[in-house]
Parts: structure tokens; C-alpha cells; sequence
């Protein structure tokens, strides 16, 4: 594999191909590039053999493993993880396996994370995301407290805040998350009824146009009422030209880009600090919002902004 310090890169070595094929001794290409005659002959042996693609790196990874851990035994470690939710140092004592080979055997499976695993059933959880910008849109509403006018138990306490808990009624965010390149729009409306709901997607189409993602295909929604039966609903989906779809009842996992955006909207803006009115809070949606979009990192996206997806140079998601 080529390191910091090799003296062939792929390129170096087509031009070590290029050089010999152009009549010299191979010998002689080898001293003027700093590398062995030997490195210079395997080059071309590969070259002849494969073309191009014999030039590049490959795995060192051996091509048979005598000593690997029998395939029984690795089941029988990925069942006790599945069933029990044992760590290496549980499973290794009880197999007789050293804690360190459970442990590659775990990760070899894809099961060294019990983040990973759906907890009741032990099976991993399926991760998924879509190839371009508008081909699928989360939607979702979170129903948020509305906060007095001098602040909720947060800002003065929780037992002065107990005369008021309950009286002022909720709001209903919603939010709508693109699956590619998790570019987020939210808004705050008193209820989740059909023409809120529709409305507030026709702004939301409006906004990703904004942004670059021209087209809406699928909007993946929750079972509520309001996107099963809604006409309105299903209006404003068929002017997009969209197809909607719904989750699997009790499995919030599958709309999990939003479902994780409201925790990350809870966090990072509804309960960030202790606000002293309802207004307040949310004056400082539109901050968060843009934040969120063009400046914070996501782990998903190798540490970028969900903008840096839209605007992308090759201009392959407009």
C-alpha cells in the first residue's frame, strides 16, 4: 500500500510503464525513478497481466486465514451478543476465547456496538440513506410546552412553575428533513390539522427549491391522520408530483432522520437555555435553523454541513 514516503504513486508507476514501453532498458528507468529493478519488473508484470488496473494498490489483506477462529465458535459469540447482550470480557471466559479475539470477532460482524442492535430483538439495525438530494423527505411534528410570559419551571423553578404547567396550552413544530443531505426546515404552528400540515409542505418544497433540490419524490411520514386520510394532504403531494409513504406502526426508526433532528431541535434550541416567554423560544428557531444548515457538523456527512451536499461541485444535485 502506498505510504507518504513511496517513491511510486499509481501515476509513477504508469509513467515507469510508459518509459520501458518506449524502448529503454528497465534497468535504467528503475535507477532514474529511485526504485529497485526487481519493484520495476513486478510493475510490469502486473501491467502486462492486468493493463491499468494492475497498477494500482492492492489488499494486504492474506487470502486464507489458517488460524482463524472457527466459523461455529464466531456464531456462537454473535448469539450470545444477540441474545444476552454480553461484552467481550462476559463472552470470553464463558467460550474460553481471549477478550480481545471476542472483540475482533464483534467487529467483524458488525455487532461490536450495542447502539447498533435493535435492544429487544438483537437484530442490527438496517441504516439507509438515499443517493440524491429530494428523493425522499422526512416529515415529522414535535408538540413542545408553550412557555409563559416571565419564564416556565426552568426559568424560575420547578415548584414556582407549577401554578402555570398545563394552562398555556402547546406548540407543534414541524419539521421536514431531506434524507441525502439532511438539510432541515422547521416551522411553529398551534396544531397538527390536514391544511397546516399541507401548507406547511408546500413552504417546505418551497424552501429546498431554494436550496437547489428541485424535486420532491417521496415525503415519508408517521401513520397520523392528518397523512393517511388528509385530501389536502394528498393534493398538495400530487402538485409536487411526489408519492407518499407512510412508516411501519411502532417503528419510529424508519423515519429516523427527523426523529433524530427533533432530539438534536430539543437539544440545541428548545432547551438550550432557559427562556422567559414563548416568543422568545421561538425567535430563536430561525438562528438555529440556519445554523443547523450552514454551519453545523454532522457526523453522517464526514464532519460538513448539510448545505456542503446541495452545493456540490460537480453540480449533480441541482
Amino acid at each position: 500500500m502506498s505510504h507518504r514516503n513511496a517513491r511510486l504513486t499509481v501515476f509513477g508507476r504508469r509513467l515507469l510503464v510508459e518509459r520501458v514501453r518506449s524502448g529503454r532498458a528497465v534497468a535504467h528507468v528503475a535507477a532514474e525513478m529511485g526504485i529497485s529493478r526487481a519493484t520495476a519488473h513486478k510493475w510490469m508484470r502486473r501491467w502486462r497481466a492486468e493493463g491499468d488496473a494492475g497498477l494500482h494498490d492492492r489488499s494486504s489483506r492474506p487470502r486464507t486465514t489458517p488460524h482463524r477462529t472457527p466459523a461455529d465458535i464466531e456464531a456462537r459469540v454473535c448469539d450470545l451478543r444477540r441474545t444476552r447482550k454480553l461484552g467481550p470480557a462476559r463472552i470470553g471466559p464463558v467460550l474460553g476465547l481471549p477478550t480481545s479475539t471476542v472483540h475482533r470477532i464483534l467487529t467483524r460482524h458488525g455487532l461490536n456496538r450495542l447502539a447498533w442492535l435493535d435492544r429487544p430483538t438483537g437484530t442490527v439495525i438496517r441504516r439507509y440513506e438515499r443517493e440524491r438530494p429530494g428523493e425522499l423527505i422526512h416529515v415529522d411534528v414535535k408538540k413542545l410546552g408553550r412557555i409563559p410570559d416571565g419564564g416556565g419551571h426552568k426559568a424560575i423553578g420547578r415548584q414556582a412553575g407549577r401554578a402555570t404547567r398545563g394552562q398555556m396550552g402547546f406548540d407543534y413544530i414541524h419539521s421536514a428533513v431531506d434524507d441525502h443531505t439532511r438539510l432541515a426546515y422547521s416551522e411553529i404552528h398551534p396544531d397538527e390539522k390536514v391544511a397546516t400540515c399541507a401548507g406547511f409542505l408546500t413552504r417546505a418544497a418551497a424552501f429546498f427549491h431554494s436550496q437547489g433540490i428541485t424535486r420532491i419524490e417521496r415525503v415519508l411520514t408517521d401513520n397520523a391522520w392528518s397523512y393517511r386520510k388528509g385530501l389536502a394532504w394528498k393534493a398538495v403531494l400530487a402538485e409536487l408530483g411526489a408519492s407518499g409513504k407512510l412508516t411501519r406502526a411502532y417503528r419510529p426508526q424508519t423515519n429516523g432522520k427527523v426523529e433524530r433532528f427533533n432530539r438534536t431541535l430539543l437539544e440545541e434550541w428548545a432547551y438550550l437555555r432557559a427562556y422567559t416567554s414563548n416568543q422568545e423560544r421561538t425567535e430563536a428557531l430561525a438562528d438555529f435553523l440556519h445554523t443547523y444548515n450552514h454551519h453545523r457538523c454532522h457526523t453522517a456527512l464526514d464532519g460538513k454541513p448539510p448545505i456542503s451536499r446541495v452545493n456540490n461541485p460537480a453540480g449533480q444535485y441541482t
